[in-house]
């Protein structure tokens, strides 16, 4: 189900002097050559929204309810529950898996819980948090048992809610919860599976791989807080999937994980023609302890394998939306934030796709880089990646690059084009303080180059090389490279960019102070009232980031451990206007220790 924006945001307070408007065009032919530039502009393709949204709204129970008491028998209650029935597990009793969810005829729920009320948790559409362990059953697995929750294929209708898994006392575990089984048919998948207000965790000294491996149709993380997931050597997360087919719901949860906090893709599908489709990712907060930075003074000692905040390797129709990402460094990799990168894993699976993504209205804050995306895969036949949309982002504390857009010709026997097809880059505000806001490469070759690229209406910083390509000079020259000619490049406020390196119709501050924004010493990257920039984007609106969507689609992202501002702590509420402006204030209060800046190499997403 799609639940409607909110609407709301604070007041403006003018704290500095404001430039002149821009100069317009006058006059007959500046406006017919202004109308003929954006006429003659790429148009690129929108991606396609998720066909199907999971409604999670929870169902009366219809049977008995069984009551499983500390020392109780777990699996023997779920072999004989039936749907519309309900399951109790005794709160502050430990319960010792592997359980296996079972098949069952018919299409009721049945839902395993706490035996505390309702009362006792926080309210449906409420992130749970540790402090409510107390009132929870705990699961618990020994090593090399699999996860504590498994499945036999098909399994279906399960709904947990107010449970706490976790390892057992010094066990390495490689997924708490494993729906799925190496199915080779997408009708044999489990499905409709539901964790509400549950609690997942890691084992902080041996690490755990991943929260729930979610190779199953029609599943839903909801109001949830999975933390801890990190592996030495390997990748970690505290969801991903592979082998699912989707519809995902991921909405309201607090998520850790070293590797990548949510991955799709990463290995190949046993189903042929398997892409995880229908993906709705919103209002998380996507988390990485300062403990697990070497460089960091809370650094706690173990050097975990650190690479991404999240990756899309195999995917199709995903939205992403207010989502808070938050601390990501070198250390396995270059530390990119969000990687789009389609990847034929294990190079069985050629129909490996990213298309048809929405990435909007987010916050990304305090990572060596912002969004890498790729065209193909550059070691395994792939299909080329298509129809991205990044919009209306606010991106704060980027070390490196803001946004790198990769291409290179796919391997045989497909040789897919290279370039990335229909990608649109459109009214995200940027801080950055490294070497680019916009890098380009790697094949110079025609059949190479993205098609339909647009870069329209954002204010960024420059960096230090702007808009670059490899082996190009800066803006016009590395965007003719490396984009088939129509693209689009208009409207955008480049602070302390050269004009003459760039297309006409863009726009140059010298400093920040010249764009006027609101505050941006408190956090409030706004435009003021008398901003030259308000209302001057190609669509007639302001530059930048629209704040009221996003402040409104990240109002009910909490924050992480630690965090004592209004509003965005772990438990329940909803900030306000003014925290919202908090809350984004908060990157220039909480940011790392400045990542390491480093050359790349051309291979700048290895293969995890």
């Amino acid at each position: 189900m799609i639940r409607p924006s909110l609407e709301g945001m604070g007041s403006e307070v003018r704290t500095h002097p404001l430039p002149p408007k821009p100069p317009t065009p006058v006059g007959v032919y500046g406006a017919v050559a202004l109308a003929l530039f954006f006429a003659q502009a790429a148009a690129a393709a929108v991606p396609e929204l998720p066909r199907t949204y999971l409604d999670t709204a929870q169902v009366p129970p219809t049977g008995r309810t069984i009551a499983v008491n500390a020392g109780g028998d777990v699996q023997a209650a779920l072999n004989s529950a039936q749907p519309g029935e309900v399951i109790t597990l005794q709160a502050g009793a430990t319960f010792t898996g592997p359980f296996t969810l079972p098949n069952k005829s018919g299409a009721g729920w049945i839902t395993v819980r706490t035996s505390f009320p309702d009362s006792s948790l926080p309210p449906p559409n409420t992130r749970i948090d540790p402090s409510f362990a107390s009132a929870m059953p705990k699961i618990v697995v020994a090593a090399g048992q699999g996860g504590a929750i498994q499945t036999a294929s098909g399994a279906h209708h399960f709904r947990f809610v107010g449970i706490e898994i976790t390892p057992a006392a010094g066990a390495f575990v490689y997924a708490l919860v494993e729906l799925g089984a190496g199915e080779t048919s997408a009708s044999a998948l489990p499905h409709d599976i539901v964790f509400d207000r549950c609690y997942l965790h890691g084992n902080t000294t041996q690490g755990t791989r991943r929260g729930i491996a979610m190779n199953s149709a029609s599943t839903a993380v909801i109001d949830s807080y999975l933390s801890g997931f990190a592996e030495l050597g390997a990748d970690s997360q505290a969801l991903a999937s592979w082998n699912g087919a989707g519809p995902f719901k991921i909405v309201n949860n607090y998520l850790e994980g070293a590797g990548e906090n949510v991955m799709f893709g990463g290995a190949d599908p046993s189903v042929p023609n398997l892409v995880p489709s229908d993906i709705e990712i919103r209002g998380n907060h996507f988390f990485k302890p300062l403990s697990w930075k070497q460089a960091d003074p809370s650094y706690a000692g173990t050097a975990w394998s650190v690479k991404n905040l999240f990756e899309l390797k195999n995917a199709q129709r995903v939205l992403v939306e207010g989502n808070v990402f938050e601390n990501n460094w070198p250390m396995a990799q270059v530390g990119i934030a969000i990687l789009f990168t389609v990847r034929n894993q294990d190079g069985t699976a050629p129909w490996s796709a990213v298309t048809d993504v929405t990435f909007r209205k987010n916050m990304v804050k305090n990572s060596s880089a912002g969004i890498s995306i790729s065209g193909t895969d550059d070691l395994h036949a792939s299909q080329q990646t298509a129809r991205i949309l990044v919009q209306d982002n606010l991106f704060l504390n980027i070390d490196y690059r803001l946004f790198q857009v990769l291409n290179s010709t796919g391997p045989a026997p497909l040789n897919t084009r290279g370039g990335v097809v229909d990608l649109t880059i459109d009214h995200n505000t940027g801080r950055i303080s490294g070497a680019a806001f916009l890098a380009l490469g790697d094949s110079t070759a025609a059949r190479d180059q993205h098609v339909n690229f647009v870069f329209h209406n954002n204010v960024t910083e420059r960096g230090t090389y702007g808009a670059f390509g490899s082996g190009q000079s800066e803006g016009t020259l590395s965007l003719d490279t490396y984009c088939q000619a129509g693209y689009g490049f208009a409207k955008n406020a480049i602070i302390g960019a050269p004009a003459a390196s760039y297309p006409a119709n863009n726009f140059f501050p010298a400093t920040l102070a010249a764009v006027g924004f609101v505050d941006p010493v408190n956090g409030n990257y706004q435009l003021d009232s008398g901003s030259a920039y308000k209302n001057a984007g190609s669509d007639g609106k302001d530059l930048g980031a629209d704040f009221q969507a996003l402040s409104a689609a990240i109002a009910s992202t909490s924050g992480g451990p630690g965090d004592s501002k209004p509003g965005c702590g772990c438990g329940p509420g909803r900030p306000d206007a003014a925290a919202l402006v908090a809350l984004i204030a908060l990157a220039l209060t909480r940011r790392p220790r400045s990542c390491p800046r480093r050359t790349l190499p051309r291979a700048v997403t290895p293969r995890g």
